[in-house]
């Protein structure tokens, strides 16, 4: 995988020195200190995403941070230039059918165009990276107040904090992991859900910037689920061993009754819907058994898993993964395979809420999509 990422990354740095450089006919020496940064800012990116696959985050997480910086920058520098490119290659077929005398005058305006609309983009394309590294790196508390039908009349009101999608590794360390610790137990939620996600890399080098989990606190339970990220880089299994250690309730498909004031809901727990083998989501494993009259609360880390979830008698389902599309325009590619973006929703019978999540994944970049820890007000009515 980093070997394909490398070298797809060099065919787009080859790109941009295309667009940047040759496009502009930027002159000696500024052409040299271009094409030297892009070059250095390719061998960053490579050591970004290896961060975590081979190279210990405690080590590279510097490296790491500036390359999977860049990576934000490349994102807004493709999508402005080829908007450039379109319009460069238009005003060129006009020039070709001009009369000669016309042609050069109109060349020269071509080439002055493209240098402003290039200089515009690239300073756009800077100033949202360095906006989304100012985002992500401030994660807030959100609250949002949940009317559930069938929520016991004991568990009205009942407050529940939602982490997920940390994303603690190549740029995130333990010292963000107690940010977003210490947000959630100034909220005193009664409950506490983990959606998943919360690393990037093994449990050799990461175990130590999950410590701070230690120190959450709810009266009802702290909960958690696998991401899809625990199997990246790591068996799943042996990351959730981890959260328990630390003190979270890993539920792995599976549910746990949880009581207050003399009523009983359960709280389930799946596998994300990605997972391999031995650890495929199954609902309805989960749910075998119990009373279908219970009010449920399911822990599932993609959205989409609320489309069984649903069918399955399920009332509120509590997830993450999107990260709300962390980057402008990427969460209006989100729906593509996601029922929801972000928020509060409804999938056929049962209650959605999808929190964007406290860190982010690749570049430490959020527009658009600011960093939440969700406190979740439960509501009968």
């Amino acid at each position: 995988m980093i070997v394909f990422f490398a070298a797809f990354l060099a065919l787009i740095t080859f790109w941009l020195h295309r667009r940047l450089v040759r496009a502009t006919a930027l002159p000696r020496p500024w052409s040299v200190i271009a094409d030297a940064l892009l070059v250095a800012f390719w061998a960053l990116a490579v050591v970004g995403i290896a961060t975590g696959r081979g190279l210990n985050p405690s080590t590279f997480r510097p490296l790491a941070w500036l390359g999977l910086t860049w990576l934000a920058t490349v994102l807004y520098l493709v999508l402005g230039l080829a908007v450039v490119g379109i319009g460069a290659f238009i005003w060129r077929l006009v020039i070709r059918r001009s009369s000669s005398e016309l042609a050069e005058p109109r060349r020269r305006r071509r080439l002055q165009a493209v240098r402003a609309a290039t200089g515009a983009v690239a300073v756009t394309s800077v100033a949202l990276t360095a906006y989304g590294v100012v985002e992500a790196a401030d994660p807030r508390v959100t609250h949002t107040e949940i009317r559930l039908a069938d929520l016991p009349e004991s568990f009205d009101g009942t407050r529940v904090g939602l982490i997920s999608d940390l994303h603690v590794g190549p740029a995130r360390d333990g010292d963000f992991t107690r940010r977003v610790v210490d947000l959630v137990n100034t909220q005193r939620p009664d409950l506490i859900a983990i959606a998943g996600d919360l690393t990037d890399g093994t449990v050799a080098e990461l175990s130590g910037d999950l410590a701070p989990l230690t120190a959450l606190r709810a009266p009802l339970g702290v909960f958690g689920v696998s991401g899809n990220h625990e199997f990246y880089s790591d068996d799943g299994g042996r990351w959730l061993d981890e959260w328990e250690r630390v003190g979270v309730t890993t539920l792995r498909n599976q549910r746990v009754a949880v009581s207050r004031a003399g009523a009983t809901i359960d709280v389930v727990g799946i596998h994300d819907h990605s997972a391999p083998e031995p650890y495929r989501p199954d609902l309805e494993g989960a749910l075998a058994g119990s009373d279908p009259q219970r009010f449920r609360l399911l822990l599932a880390h993609e959205p989409r898993q609320a489309l069984q979830a649903s069918d399955l008698g399920v009332d509120l389902q509590l997830s993450g993964h999107t990260h709300g599309g962390q980057i402008w325009p990427i969460r209006y590619l989100v729906p593509l395979q996601q029922p929801s973006v972000e928020g509060l929703d409804r999938v056929g019978e049962t209650t959605l809420y999808t929190t964007r999540g406290a860190g982010a994944w690749g570049p430490p970049v959020r527009v658009g999509a600011p960093p939440e820890v969700a406190i979740l007000t439960l509501r009968r009515g």
